[in-house]
């Protein structure tokens, strides 16, 4: 059958105006330019003819979907359009290219290097929890044993938005490169650290470049490849990410007790190197090559104030009340005040003052979203929770050395990264997402109520059985958020994306920490009495008492007597019980937001972002 001369000339306008980077619109908004649009039209026409040949070559069911839409039209009916107002947009302002063909070694060495460059951020995160006794205790300070951990998670939360901005202003590469570069000397730093303030200072600018690194693997990825075969590479970062996470404490707690605890970061070196050769030689992702002055104008800097102002007071706040002030101090009451205050200044800020916003908060109006986001939140509360914690069970508790107790956790490492690589091949044949995140919601509630029965007589067996159980459910939702989120914005917004989704994920280990030492430390005091009852001597009820409990468990092992060394660790177990309580009805609340998460198709088309400041004006002015 024939098409009507009306559908053909639609749809040779059509062709054209896809091929063609010149629009109408833009030649009547521009007078000046028309000499040069009419110039390029034989260019973009001759272009567009060789397509709409290739259009001939269709499949038969393509062949039978253009004869169904012309009788359609002759019937009087609209024709639908070929794609979304927002897509043909996006198409037009020409801020996507091609997907370039690489060589599988290019692709193999671009995803070791990012591995290693999220193995390293990974590690940090809690290489030093089976060290910092250790570490305290070098250094003569016993009130910087949350801190040495948090100081990392609380400038990692804060600036991973702001590299995702950066990466977008600058390229992907440049600022990856340098994020790397960051991390070595801040881990030289540390490895050399005199004092306790000094390593604090070091570990947050680890941090810092680690938000870094954690945030623009993601990012990396979403560029390199669409969504469905993202889902296997994801599951590969997934299971880094576990092994990182969980042989962090066994890495950590070998090194103390064999060398030196300065090991921790010294070994960051070697693979922050090799990570940055392969990066510079075989990375090839678009780089707009953006003036360091231009970029630096068109950084949001006051919505980053207002994240670094928010994430600062708040944690601050909660870290500092019912341990170093009371709740009722002014000085809490402040920060907590003032933080929240910062949320609505940081809302209003994106929303109406900055011309390149860190955030896209038009992923909030979506429910589907905030639910996956609370899933995210959920899951990474628990999930660093567990492995900071947990090691300080075994050691206090079960009195196990520092590298007994990273041994103790392998059974969760390997069980982690099996099963977080085996969800990304699942999501990736399936294209399924939503049932994955469902089953692992649920084994992540079960396992970590599990938790709450650990005391002083729990055989080793039924411990490793709850890790099993536990770390099933956390693997399974390494991913899915991820995936979900990017699944729901444009190609254009999935780093921004992405990065909203990294800072509340880093916010929420950051809050996780703070908030279980501030349980700890509270449960410890409540239990002080308990420990006069048993006898216990004043120096090791002052070692043993609030925010120096955590720090001082080798001194468990110098109490001669039974009565009294069961005391005290009854003291920890009760206060870790009162952790992992908290920590399962924060699982709980992800299972039941896990409900309200809407399935989407997974494309298996795919375009590459361009970065720079003439895309990011470009989509502004779309949106």
């Amino acid at each position: 059958m024939a098409r009507p001369r009306c559908q053909l000339k639609g749809a040779m306008v059509q062709q054209f105006q896809t091929c063609s980077c010149v629009t109408l619109y833009k030649t009547r908004s521009h007078p000046s330019s028309r000499r040069s649009t009419i110039a390029n039209f034989s260019v973009a026409h001759s272009f567009c003819s060789t397509r709409i040949s290739l259009s001939r070559k269709m499949t038969d069911h393509k062949e039978v979907a253009v004869e169904q839409d012309a009788k359609a039209l002759e019937a009087g009916a609209p024709e639908a359009p070929s794609q979304t107002p927002n897509d043909q947009t996006m198409e037009r302002l020409d801020i996507f290219e091609a997907p370039k063909i690489r060589t599988k070694l290019r692709i193999t060495a671009i995803m070791i290097a990012l591995n290693l460059v999220l193995f390293v951020g990974a590690l940090d995160q809690t290489i030093v929890a089976t060290s910092i006794p250790t570490i305290s205790a070098a250094l003569h300070s016993a009130a910087g044993y949350t801190w040495i951990g948090g100081a990392y998670l609380l400038a990692n939360a804060a600036t991973a938005p702001m590299w995702a901005k950066f990466s977008d202003i600058w390229g992907r590469k440049p600022v990856l490169l340098a994020a790397v570069v960051i991390f070595a000397i801040a881990s030289i730093i540390a490895a050399l650290s005199k004092n306790m303030e000094m390593l604090i200072a070091a570990r947050a600018l680890q941090g810092a470049a680690g938000g870094g690194l954690m945030q623009l693997v993601f990012v990396v990825i979403s560029d390199l490849f669409n969504i469905r075969t993202r889902a296997l590479y994801l599951g590969m970062m997934g299971f880094t990410w576990a092994l990182a996470g969980s042989a962090g404490p066994l890495i950590g707690g070998a090194f103390t007790e064999l060398v030196s605890w300065r090991w921790c970061f010294w070994i960051n070196l070697p693979v922050c190197g090799l990570s940055f050769i392969l990066l510079l030689l075989f990375l090839d992702v678009h780089n707009p090559r953006t003036r360091l002055r231009e970029g630096i104008v068109a950084v949001d800097w006051l919505g980053t104030i207002c994240i670094l102002a928010v994430t600062l007071l708040l944690l601050l706040g909660l870290d500092f009340g019912g341990a170093i002030f009371p709740w009722s101090s002014p000085k809490v009451i402040c920060l907590i005040v003032f933080g929240t205050a910062m949320i609505g200044f940081f809302v209003f800020s994106e929303k109406r003052l900055a011309q390149y916003p860190l955030m896209p908060l038009s992923i909030f109006n979506n429910w589907s979203n905030n639910a996956i986001i609370i899933v995210a939140f959920a899951h990474s509360m628990v999930s660093i929770g567990v492995e900071f914690y947990l090691p300080l069970y075994l050691q206090s508790v079960k009195q196990a050395s520092p590298l007994r107790s990273g041994i103790l956790i392998i059974p969760m490492m390997i069980t982690e990264a099996a099963v977080d690589i085996l969800s990304g091949i699942l999501i990736s044949r399936t294209g399924r997402y939503r049932e994955i995140t469902w089953a692992g919601l649920a084994l992540m509630t079960l396992g970590t109520g599990l938790y709450i029965n650990l005391g002083i007589d729990t055989p080793v067996a039924r411990i490793i059985g709850f890790e099993i159980i536990g770390g099933i459910g956390t693997a399974l939702l390494f991913q899915t958020p991820v995936i979900a989120i990017q699944n729901t914005v444009s190609q254009a917004d999935t780093a921004s994306a992405t990065a909203t989704m990294s800072f509340l994920r880093n916010l929420a280990t950051s809050l996780s920490i703070v908030l279980g030492g501030v349980i700890f430390q509270n449960g410890m005091a409540s239990r002080h009495s308990s420990l006069v009852d048993a006898g216990l001597s004043g120096p090791v009820l002052d070692a043993l008492s609030g925010d120096h409990a955590a720090a001082n468990v080798e001194i468990i092992k110098s109490i001669q007597d039974t009565a009294q060394r069961r005391a005290a660790q009854g003291a920890y177990a009760w206060s870790l019980r009162n952790i992992f309580i908290m920590y399962t009805s924060v699982a709980a609340v992800g299972l039941v937001a896990g409900a309200f998460i809407k399935q989407r198709h997974m494309s298996t088309e795919h375009t590459e972002t361009k970065t720079g400041i003439q895309q990011l004006t470009k989509r502004e002015s779309a949106s």
